[in-house]
């Protein structure tokens, strides 16, 4: 029998800090009415890049989601809507603040639950902080206005018509694995802000910075069943919370496939949908392009957070005077990169997700040489434990290929020489993609970056920079991407129902 060349280790060796510690050691259970109650299930959370079980963590289905309504149901129709918005402001704050001290914490959970490097960690954490605090300024914001009455009663006597703004009611949040901590606060900041009240299913892969974040709720004063927390699987409490009757709005961030299911389910009761969705963003090399500034700016595009997120840059269209040199800068930038667990602070790249997770991007790889692709670098696993796949650069490719039309969420970047300046040439091959949420346009040209951002059909979209989120910036995209946005005032606006009034005098 051969040697096995490294036996996982916990943590791969790093220390983790004691609240981390303590906090794997707990008994997870389902937030249901201001109370940790027992599941009907469980699971085990693994660390990704050793393989080994973090912890245990209590499930629900059904039957626990129908309690989570109920409770969010008693909480939005009792104290919740009863407080006013300096109170609820407040809470908000004071919830940031608490996630501020416990940052260690939250950082180091979405680190070994999900994989991510600890900068990422750290990034997002803050980020977090940030958006809680953001829309608690927003409370007080939420304005209606007066206009002019209709006109067969202002025929009459005078009258004032005037809009309210009003919380959607009770809200599921859908949450995924990819980055758990931040897209359950860019999802739960802006109902709180709003007056909703919440059940939020994180995903099965990465439940815990969620339930760390559960306990912070309770400890910064929010009333019973505001928020609600219900573990479980897609297909069982997932699905039971976007059928619900008793939920007013679903908001879900995930795969196009289940983003169609999402829709298909909330016809029951007509609920409002929000989806964020897949992506095959582009990147647009123009040949006066900073390649300073492109080669790592493109590399990251798509090699951020191991290619398992949305918005990852992926078709890559270099035009043909700087085409080798920038696909030779990012191999360099590619081999250059460190792999390994997300608490080591070298560390540029961590694991894919899952076994499950990892065979899918793999098969991409294999299909991409078969299909005629040139591979430049990467194309294989790293040989230790955890599911840890190279940065991958191909060249050669075509827009038919599975590696460039499908998103594939890992490390996997496809480059394409084009030979036009085109701008309506460079769009189409940009928007030849169902999906829209974002893309980046890399010129010295700012004329021509602000006509070539125009022509492209994407809800996000930067220039010499890819990726530009931020809590004040509106992000969703076009066509199978999603419907709605998050982040900024219009992350709010999809919590808030609009009445209009108009009084006699």
């Amino acid at each position: 029998m051969s040697a096995v060349p490294f036996a996982p280790v916990p943590f791969d060796g790093h220390k983790i800090a004691p609240e981390t510690e303590a906090f794997l050691g707990q008994t997870h259970k389902l937030l249901i009415g201001g109370e940790w109650v027992e599941g009907s299930g469980e699971l085990a959370s693994r660390d990704p890049a050793t393989g080994l079980e973090l912890t245990r963590v209590q499930t629900g289905g059904a039957a626990e989601v129908d309690l989570a309504v109920a409770a969010a149901r008693r909480a939005f129709d009792g104290p919740w809507s009863r407080m006013t918005v300096a109170e609820r402001t407040a809470l908000m704050h004071r919830l940031a603040r608490i996630m501020e001290q416990n940052a260690t914490l939250l950082s180091q959970l979405d680190i070994l639950d999900n994989g991510m490097p600890g900068f990422i960690a750290g990034l997002t954490t803050a980020n977090c902080v940030e958006m809680i605090d953001y829309y608690a300024g927003a409370v007080m914001r939420i304005e209606g206005t007066t206009t002019a009455p209709p006109r067969h009663i202002a025929a009459e006597t005078e009258a004032l018509t005037y809009t309210l703004r009003e919380p959607v009611g009770v809200v599921g949040q859908i949450v995924p694995w990819n980055v758990p901590l931040s897209t359950a606060i860019l999802k739960l900041a802006p109902a709180l802000a709003a007056g909703c009240t919440v059940v939020v299913k994180p995903s099965e892969e990465t439940p815990l910075s969620v339930l760390a974040l559960g306990q912070m709720v309770l400890d910064a004063g929010f009333p019973a069943g505001v928020v609600n927390i219900v573990n479980g699987l897609g297909g069982d409490a997932g699905a039971a919370i976007a059928a619900h009757p008793g939920i007013d709005k679903v908001s879900f961030t995930g795969s196009t496939a289940t983003g169609r299911k999402i829709v298909s389910a909330a016809l029951g009761n007509l609920k409002k949908v929000s989806l964020e969705l897949g992506g095959k963003s582009p990147v647009m090399i123009m040949p006066d392009a900073d390649l300073a500034l492109a080669v790592p700016g493109t590399a990251m595009a798509t090699f951020f957070l191991q290619g398992q997120n949305c918005m990852a840059g992926t078709r890559i269209f270099a035009h043909a005077d700087v085409h080798d040199e920038l696909v030779a800068g990012l191999k360099a930038f590619a081999e250059s990169m460190t792999l390994g667990h997300g608490l080591d602070p070298a560390t540029m790249q961590g694991p894919m997700i899952s076994d499950a997770h990892c065979a899918k991007v793999m098969g991409y790889i294999e299909g991409a040489e078969a299909a005629g692709a040139r591979l430049v670098t990467g194309g294989g696993k790293l040989d230790r434990p955890g599911n840890f796949v190279r940065p991958t650069i191909y060249t050669d490719c075509r827009p038919d290929m599975a590696l460039v039309k499908e998103e594939i969420f890992g490390p996997v970047m496809a480059v394409m020489k084009v030979e036009t300046t085109d701008l309506d040439g460079l769009a189409a091959l940009a928007n030849d993609t169902p999906y829209g949420l974002s893309g980046s346009v890399w010129t010295k040209d700012l004329s021509t970056a602000h006509r070539l951002v125009k022509r492209i059909r994407s809800g996000h979209v930067s220039i010499n920079c890819h990726g530009a989120v931020g809590t004040n910036i509106p992000f969703g995209g076009y066509g199978q991407s999603g419907w709605g946005r998050e982040f900024g005032k219009e992350g709010l606006d999809g919590y808030l129902e609009t009445k209009a009034v108009t009084a006699r005098l």
